[in-house]
């Protein structure tokens, strides 16, 4: 009965793509306005990479970013993503002239440590992500949109996380187990997934315009952000400095080496964000679940860029914006004793703005007396009183760089756009974005999952790998309050992954044997591969540089065992075919 229904669902499937081909074909023969038309129509796995790169990932370095460099940042996003849009394109170009499933086609022609850690990291990256999808989505129905129902006065904390986790879990899983089914269900899926997109693109949207009717906004600064400044590579924000400036000179290094490391921390998580490891699995087997074939190459192409560049480009430039506007160069509210100059009432900051004030006092403490001084003023009860003994140039540093969540943004818009506006629209733009983003993980870890069985991406497979990713139901317990910039460090864990993918598609698209006549030939080939090159170029160097900044040597250790690998992998596999022939 099964085979029979699948036997069935295949052949409605290729009338379904028969007919989309015979139309796209026909508008290309009438024009560009009418094939607009018809890639407007058949769009769809762009939209799905939308869902996925607007996470909690890309929430979080689009705030920092507004938080440590103004509007200085608003050129790095859109470059990863260029790059990122790029590789894509090749991915389509390779998945759509061969119509072979990727992770064969990678360990066939290239090298199957590339292609098993290319499907590994993927998955881990799924569960990695999946923790703070979760915990936005919870934190937003919790603090924004459903306080009454779900918030701290309404039940325990435990038990509103517990219940919110569930609910979006449930609702996750829905959407996933959609697209599973294929053909209308699929449809339906992605039709969801656009609305979740452009929810989330319309809320951040309205709270930049809300601002720049304000006249809040200095947009002349805003673009100029966009022009690419690596001295940010190495050095605070210009707005930064005055503040620097009125520390002791003894301790301004501490605060500068403190800006920039956090700078390249959260440049390298934008940029990870932009094109994860994950989405470059997603893309190639979307477009194969859909039938997609070498005439549906300019289509994806198109989907790219206005399913995906677009959306991006919106909403994390907005909330980059509304960051800047808000906190660049600011003491966190509270943080330093101020009082409401409308009610002269002293104002109480954020309870994860105190905790990551205090830390950084603490840090810089532990600079002047050393760490384990410190512990023992903690252990005396003393500590507290130490800290307010540093100067008060170090108290604005500290309140300055106080880590802040999308929350603390919501609250800080309030005077401005009022509270109904701020907290309802903000809450549903970061739900939209954490729904969406978990339901792609789970889809994708379904994917990878169906990949490592070598079983077609339908049935119980890709529902229990799907299943996998409700590991970020815990993400509410330990990912909340300041703690979302634990998305920084796990974005820059992914980006040291990202080389797998580039490198594999890169070497696909200049393989003869398999692409054959459709490997792109003359200056199409110089082009394809000097834009290939830099972009797995600067994929390659983020990551090489995160492993280094962490790890140092045992970074290179690792790398230096993974080509060893690929190496002794290539030479076994020369010496079967020479024993073969």
């Amino acid at each position: 009965m099964a085979s029979q229904e699948n036997q069935e669902q295949n052949i409605s499937q290729n009338a379904r793509i028969e007919q989309d081909r015979q139309i796209i074909l026909a508008a290309k023969a009438k024009g560009r306005l009418p094939l607009l038309g018809a890639f407007v129509r058949f769009s769809g796995p762009g939209w799905l990479q939308s869902a996925i790169t607007l996470g909690g990932g890309s929430l979080s370095g689009s705030l920092y970013l507004g938080v440590l460099g103004g509007f200085m940042f608003m050129w790095l996003q859109p470059l990863a993503m260029i790059a990122g849009i790029i590789m894509l394109s090749a991915i389509a170009y390779v998945t759509l002239s061969t119509g072979k499933r990727p992770l064969r086609a990678i360990n066939e022609h290239i090298n199957p440590v590339l292609g098993w850690g290319w499907l590994f990291a993927s998955m881990m990256a799924n569960l990695v992500w999946s923790l703070p999808q979760f915990a936005l989505a919870t934190a937003a129905l919790r603090q924004n949109l459903l306080p009454g129902l779900f918030g701290e006065q309404a039940m325990p904390q435990f038990w509103g996380q517990l219940c919110v986790s569930i609910i979006v879990l449930a609702v996750a899983m829905t959407a996933a187990m959609l697209y599973t089914t294929g053909g209308r269900g699929m449809l339906i899926f992605e039709i969801v997934v656009k609305c979740l997109v452009g929810t989330t693109v319309v809320c951040f949207m309205g709270v930049v315009i809300r601002l720049t009717v304000l006249g809040q906004l200095p947009w002349d600064n805003i673009a100029r952000g966009f022009i690419p400044n690596l001295r940010l590579l190495s050095a605070p924000t210009e707005d930064l400095m005055p503040l620097i400036n009125q520390v002791a000179g003894e301790y301004r290094q501490f605060w500068i080496d403190l800006i920039v490391y956090e700078q390249r921390s959260v440049m390298i998580s934008a940029a990870a964000t932009a094109v994860g490891i994950n989405m470059t699995f997603l893309f190639p087997y979307s477009m194969l679940r859909k039938g997609w074939d070498r005439d549906f190459r300019g289509l994806a192409i198109f989907d790219l860029s206005t399913g995906l560049f677009f959306p991006f480009l919106l909403a994390t430039s907005c909330v980059v914006i509304a960051s800047a506007s808000q906190f660049h160069a600011q003491p966190g509210a509270g943080l330093l004793n101020e009082v409401d100059p409308v009610t002269q009432e002293a104002i109480v900051p954020a309870k994860n703005l105190v905790a990551g004030y205090n830390g950084l006092l603490r840090n810089r403490l532990a600079r002047e007396i050393g760490a384990e001084a410190v512990a023992e003023l903690e252990s005396a009860g003393a500590l507290e009183a130490r800290l307010a003994q540093i100067s008060e140039a170090d108290h604005v540093m500290a309140a300055t760089l106080a880590r802040r969540d999308a929350f603390n943004l919501s609250d800080a818009l309030t005077p401005l756009v009022g509270r109904r506006f701020s907290h309802y629209v903000f809450g549903l733009g970061v739900l939209g974005m954490a729904m969406g983003a978990a339901t792609m993980l789970m889809l994708i870890n379904g994917l990878c999952f169906c990949e490592l069985l070598n079983k077609p991406a339908r049935g119980w497979p890709q529902r229990a790998g799907s299943l996998m990713v409700c590991v970020g139901i815990l993400g509410p317990f330990f990912w909340s309050g300041a703690q979302m910039w634990l998305a920084i460090p796990t974005s820059v864990f992914a980006m040291t992954l990202l080389p797998f993918a580039y490198v594999s598609f890169f070497a696909l698209m200049n393989q003869k044997t398999l692409l054959g006549n459709e490997m792109p030939t003359g200056m199409r080939r110089v082009w394809w591969n000097t834009l290939m090159a830099i972009s797995a170029g600067l994929a390659a160097f983020a990551s090489f540089y995160s492993l280094w900044s962490r790890i140092g040597w045992y970074g290179v250790a690792l790398i230096v065992i993974v080509l060893s690998l690929m190496a002794m992998v290539h030479l076994y596999r020369k010496t079967q075919q020479q024993a073969a022939a």
